[in-house]
């Protein structure tokens, strides 16, 4: 089929699908076509009106039709494919249900929180397969047969090719959440892998910040016919977030960024890097100046990672420093401030980021780091959003009155820095790899044996 006859067809919908909130938007889930237990979990779960994505999508998916979601960050997109799925479960439960691909584990452990959510009253359980965690466990896990899986597609392809009497031929949903992002991911080849072991005859939703060409690509590939729900065409930020960039010389950053903390005590921060040895180093840098910083990155192993989520979430700690790991689809609900702390390369990210705050209608700030280095990238951003940001308003004087302490704290840093990366050589203690979990059961394993002869 080609790509014109697929698009073609999605259109006629798509038209019918714009027209029809125009008359009489549906004002709750009900007025959606969602049934009263799920309703029910919706207000359990403080959903109380749907979301533009929600109303534009969840109809549709209930007539069975195949959907492409675009819509921005922070929209309620879990919420539009996970009714649907649930809806449909319950008319006909079923093992190996549904399956939900999505970039990173922070993702997918959330998705997989509210398909439980919404699903306690009926009794879906939901299983996530990611990598950094042990691969016999989750076998055990899959040997039970969830209704939901929630999965990164390199390890899900693991366990297709190696964990024996696992398949999924009975599935009947598929969706690909931040589908962009998994493709930008070079995982193409698993996902062709996947969608060859499952049904052809299956609904699929397909859920994007952005329709780049190889989505469009994959549209092709894997949807029948599906109908169009676009809440946001062009890049945008949400209004209610004010937006602010600070021009610096990049010697002083680390300066700037104590003196924008102190400015704005009280809030709570999320503060976005580069490099994981970046994130690392700054949250040193802040601890030792006394700030209640933890750090998300990449090099971190699956337990400390949700382990520093956890107690971000739980306002134990007040600030979050992040690679862009972080930056998609992770709901924290308060976080007041986002800083750009090293300018993103690519401007979409900034889209992503900047959309950690001012989420569900709340208000939000975001200011932006521009040294002589980012100039271009930032003039990038904003034609990219089609604003010209204004200034921070900041006190110099004040600033360079705090270099001698950061200074003196980044010395400090360094040195936390060198001997943690000494420790990690000699212990290996913080590699995230399946290869180094072996070794480290196995040599467990070896040393139980002996203290038994």
């Amino acid at each position: 089929m080609a790509a014109g006859e697929v698009e073609g067809s999605a259109a006629e919908p798509e038209q019918e699908q714009e027209q029809e909130p125009a008359v009489e938007e549906p004002r709750s889930f009900k007025d959606l076509g969602v049934t009263d237990v799920l309703c029910e979990a919706c207000d359990q779960l403080g959903w109380k009106v749907p979301t533009k994505i929600q109303i534009e999508a969840i109809p549709v998916a209930l007539q069975g039709r195949d959907v492409i979601g675009l819509a921005e960050t922070g929209s309620g997109k879990t919420g539009a494919f996970a009714l649907p799925i649930l809806q449909a479960l319950l008319e006909t439960p079923q093992r190996l249900f549904a399956l939900v691909l999505t970039p990173t584990r922070e993702l997918a452990f959330q998705i997989s929180e509210q398909f439980e959510a919404l699903g306690s009253s009926i009794g879906v359980q939901s299983t996530v397969i990611v990598g950094g965690i042990d691969t016999m466990s989750q076998s055990l896990a899959l040997a039970k047969k969830p209704h939901v899986i929630i999965a990164t597609p390199g390890r899900l392809v693991d366990h297709l090719e190696n964990t024996k009497g696992f398949n999924l031929r009975a599935l009947k949903f598929l969706v690909m959440d931040e589908a962009d992002r998994i493709l930008n991911m070079d995982f193409e080849t698993e996902v062709d892998k996947i969608l060859k072991v499952i049904p052809r005859d299956r609904k699929t939703f397909l859920f994007s910040a952005t329709m780049t060409k190889k989505v469009q690509k994959l549209q092709r590939a894997a949807l029948k016919n599906p109908v169009k729900c676009a809440v946001s065409s062009k890049y945008q930020t949400v209004e209610k977030l004010q937006q602010y960039y600070i021009f610096i010389p990049s010697k002083f950053k680390d300066s700037y960024l104590v003196y924008i903390l102190n400015e704005l005590a009280g809030n709570s921060f999320m503060i976005f890097c580069s490099t994981c040895n970046n994130t690392q180093r700054t949250a040193l840098l802040l601890r030792n100046l006394g700030f209640t910083a933890i750090p998300l990155h990449g090099q971190m192993s699956q337990n400390k990672r949700l382990g520093s989520l956890n107690k971000f979430k739980a306002k134990a700690r007040s600030i979050l420093l992040a690679t862009d790991v972080a930056s998609r689809g992770l709901d924290i609900p308060h976080v007041d401030v986002v800083i750009n702390f090293d300018i993103p390369t690519h401007s979409k990210d900034y889209i992503h980021r900047v959309g950690r705050t001012a989420r569900a209608g709340r208000s939000g700030k975001s200011i932006t780091f521009v040294t002589q280095y980012d100039v271009e990238l930032f003039q990038r951003i904003e034609h990219l959003i089609g604003k010209k940001l204004p200034a921070f308003p900041m006190q110099e004087e004040e600033v360079m009155m705090l270099t001698e302490r950061v200074a003196e704290a980044q010395r400090f840093a360094r040195m936390e820095l060198r001997e943690q990366g000494e420790k990690k050589r000699s212990r290996n203690d913080d590699d995230d790899t399946e290869e180094a979990i072996g070794v480290r059961n196995k040599v467990a394993g070896g040393k139980k044996k002996k203290r038994k002869a």
